[in-house]
């Protein structure tokens, strides 16, 4: 076995050299002589099946698993040669040439290390920015809408019939083909009018009712509607109007802001405290996602200067290029197909931002080495269990879907790197 070692920058090497036909054959022999030991053929004893029988049936197989053997001492040999750390490799090696002949096997592979990065003087390229403040009439704009929110609803002063927008109090019971089905109940429902709560039709048919009326409303549910029992079905439901109800005006005392904050010594003042740093965090996170966020993955990426592995940006490039095919029609990506040349100009196309992408990945995990920044893994759990509660999702089964996909580990570390970036920027100092 042949091998020679070619550096073609700081994280990648070039292993080439042959596998001569007697290594394959040595191993074979010996891939035989174990299996023998193992097998069970008719007309012999269990592992005294002699080699050649064990060859004559697993032949292929034999020869398959004799060449990774080999495959694998050629590439550990290049590895000790190349004087590389197996803990910096990354990822799997790129074959660059494997082409069998009658007395060996030339190969040619690619190895990728982890770039080491030198950490210096990237505080300096941290932009700079004035923190925002919020103004004492942005406070009281969002008490008062956070006082809205928190006041009770109350009967109107004056009957009158329900008006589009208006909140009302309605008992209702559904019935398909005469029969009452489950879930189509309720007494004393707070329903508003053109909210879209309930399914297409229904608020509709309540405007106009009057305080005590019973009316039979008529809708069908959708198609796709999630009960299929109920899905594409035509239902009656039986409502009667027992109110029409308005917020009353909230009053922003101590004991409004007991109930929101949860503190029985909580006050106004303390409240204004905490809904300022909430408009202020707010403005922090729309200037850091707009503008200083790119910024400085900006400034960190034209301030580093290290050798990327050609295999991470391979993958990057990869995923860059289906990206961009899924906003393709299919016209486009037949085209693509047969044409390989389009192909690689669209790979070439990419290709900066994609070492882009990989640079920054290095760069933040460096950095946050380097600055102590850790999200737990619990820490994940919760971020997408609040963000599935946020938007109605079920908790349990986002965080399923996250772990069957595999999108933990990048959840994880955007987490990082904006933990990190917060720290730089200065934004977790209040």
């Amino acid at each position: 076995m042949k091998v020679t070692v070619k550096k073609l920058d700081d994280a990648n090497v070039l292993v080439s050299g042959t596998i001569e036909k007697s290594v394959i054959e040595a191993n074979v022999n010996k891939l035989a002589i174990e299996g023998g030991k193992q097998m069970k053929v008719d007309g012999f004893r269990k592992g005294k099946v002699p080699p050649h029988v064990v060859k004559k049936l697993h032949g292929d197989k034999l020869v398959q698993d004799a060449e990774s053997e080999a495959l694998k001492s050629f590439m550990d040999e290049g590895i000790k040669e190349a004087g590389l750390n197996t803990a910096d490799i990354i990822g799997e090696p790129t074959f660059k040439k494997y082409d069998k002949k009658d007395d060996n096997i030339e190969v040619e592979l690619e190895v990728s290390t982890r770039p080491d990065v030198k950490l210096e003087g990237y505080e300096k390229v941290v932009p700079a920015f004035d923190k925002p403040e919020a103004s004492e009439k942005e406070i009281e704009e969002k008490l008062t809408e956070i006082a809205g929110q928190n006041a009770p609803f109350v009967k109107i002063k004056r009957k009158r019939a329900v008006k589009d927008g208006d909140t009302t109090l309605i008992d209702f019971e559904g019935f398909i083909d005469g029969k009452a089905f489950d879930g189509g109940k309720a007494e004393k429902f707070t329903l508003t009018i053109g909210s879209g709560q309930f399914i297409p039709g229904f608020e509709e048919q309540i405007i106009g009712m009057k305080y005590e009326e019973e009316k039979t409303v008529t809708v069908t549910f959708p198609a796709e509607y999630q009960s299929k029992d109920l899905a594409g079905k035509e239902a009656e439901f039986k409502v009667l109007l027992h109110e029409i109800q308005e917020k009353e005006v909230a009053e922003i005392n101590d004991e409004l802001a007991q109930k929101i904050l949860q503190k029985e010594d909580a006050t106004v003042d303390t409240l204004k405290a905490q809904i300022k740093d909430q408009v202020e965090n707010e403005k922090i996170s729309k200037i850091y996602n707009a503008e200083l966020k790119p910024k400085l993955i900006e400034a960190l990426v034209a301030h580093f200067d290290f050798a990327l592995p050609n295999n991470i940006v391979a993958q990057e490039i990869d995923a860059k290029v289906n990206e961009k095919a899924r906003t393709m029609s299919e016209d486009e990506i037949k085209e693509l197909k047969e044409n390989p040349e389009k192909i690689e100009a669209l790979r070439d196309e990419v290709k900066e931002d994609a070492e882009n992408s990989v640079k920054a990945t290095f760069i933040v995990d460096a950095l946050a080495k380097k600055e102590e920044v850790n999200v737990e893994d619990q820490e994940v759990s919760q971020a997408i269990y609040y963000e599935a509660m946020m938007s109605g999702q079920d908790p349990q089964e986002t965080i399923k879907y996250y772990q069957e996909k595999n999108l933990l580990p990048a959840v994880k570390m955007g987490m990082i790197e904006d933990k990190l970036f917060g720290k730089l920027l200065g934004l977790d100092k209040k």
